[in-house]
């Protein structure tokens, strides 16, 4: 695999644990899985939607569960892998930030489990399993709703960082929208620098976009991308959600959002290798719109406004199978 993103450097420092009690032991398992983040909980997104799925696992399994939120500081990254792994039988580290750490701890901790959300490693030992996802597939989707609801033909998207892994919901979004309108215009991405925890630099990035035209809004930045929904409705625009389903924050201005399912790639991981010790290491593990785990999502739709007719839904749904029987293919960076 290429390696994307330069070595992080480690600081000789004491870290301090955040531990999240999850749920209630069922079935007296003393198997321990921690969640280790990159940033924070709170995001309603893609590491609260891990966070749920290590919550389903206490319930359902009985495994106890522990959370380690890194904060976005970079010499934490590797010795949070550590200290996790020396107290759990499993770690799931969610974030591309811990790429370089991997590939360290892992093969000096063979006895631990690895499993790596949102990148793929191969070659490092047959106890790491890694979950990528084609994030570009879903970002097709809602690209293309955002330019066929859009009025102005002109839309826009705010990204973490310039990375990879944000460009390839990027290009997607770009693709799929004109799709839907060949002769519209996608504005240039807004990156927030690789802050994922700033609702008022989303808002201001959301604002500037808003104010050069664009009439829907993608947001890809985590936390920071909360502040867009704000910025939408003070503007009377649209903006799309991320990760989760977030349209329960403001089923007014959110027309949708594309589903990374992290939640259930990590229970369906975690859940057959407590039932029967199955544990592909080694393997990379792609999370498409074939398994389900890749998706639009809508909100409740018996109790949400909704902007996206049942006609232009069932033309997602349509591109959504001409994607999956490779009749469209979707671009990337990967």
């Amino acid at each position: 695999m290429k390696k994307w993103f330069s070595l992080l450097l480690i600081a000789a420092m004491a870290l301090t644990l955040c531990l999240t009690a999850v749920g209630e032991t069922t079935t007296g398992s003393e198997t321990r899985v921690a969640l280790v983040i990159a940033e924070t909980l709170g995001d309603l997104g893609f590491y609260d939607s891990a966070n749920e799925g290590l919550g389903r696992l206490a319930e359902d399994y009985g495994v106890i569960p522990s959370v380690v939120e890194c904060k976005s500081d970079a010499s934490m990254y590797q010795l949070a892998l550590v200290e996790a792994a020396e107290q759990n039988d499993i770690v799931v580290a969610v974030g591309w930030q811990f790429w370089d750490g991997l590939t360290v701890v892992a093969p000096e901790m063979p006895d631990t489990k690895f499993i790596f959300v949102d990148n793929g490693l191969d070659g490092v030992g047959d106890n790491l399993l890694s979950i990528i996802y084609a994030e570009n597939q879903g970002s097709f989707l809602v690209g293309y709703i955002a330019m066929k609801l859009s009025e102005s033909g002109m839309v826009g998207v705010i990204g973490g960082e310039d990375s990879d892994t944000i460009n390839n919901f990027i290009v997607g979004y770009r693709q799929g929208a004109l799709y839907a309108n060949p002769e519209g215009t996608v504005l240039d991405p807004i990156y927030t620098d690789g802050d994922y925890d700033s609702p008022d630099k989303g808002k201001e990035a959301a604002l500037s976009l808003y104010g050069q035209g664009a009439d829907v809004v993608y947001a890809v930045a985590g936390k920071t991308g909360l502040g867009v929904f704000e910025a939408a409705q003070e503007q009377g625009r649209y903006a799309i959600g991320v990760d989760s389903d977030q349209k329960h924050i403001n089923p007014d201005v959110i027309l949708c959002s594309m589903l990374k399912r992290v939640g259930d790639s990590v229970y369906d991981v975690i859940s057959r290798y407590l039932e029967d010790g199955t544990f592909d290491g080694g393997a990379i593990w792609e999370a498409d719109m074939s398994t389900g785990l890749v998706a639009v999502g809508y909100g409740d739709e018996e109790t949400m406004t909704q902007q996206v007719s049942d006609e232009l839904k069932a033309e997602v749904e349509a591109l959504a199978q001409e994607i999956i029987a490779g009749n469209i293919v979707v671009e990337s960076t990967r």
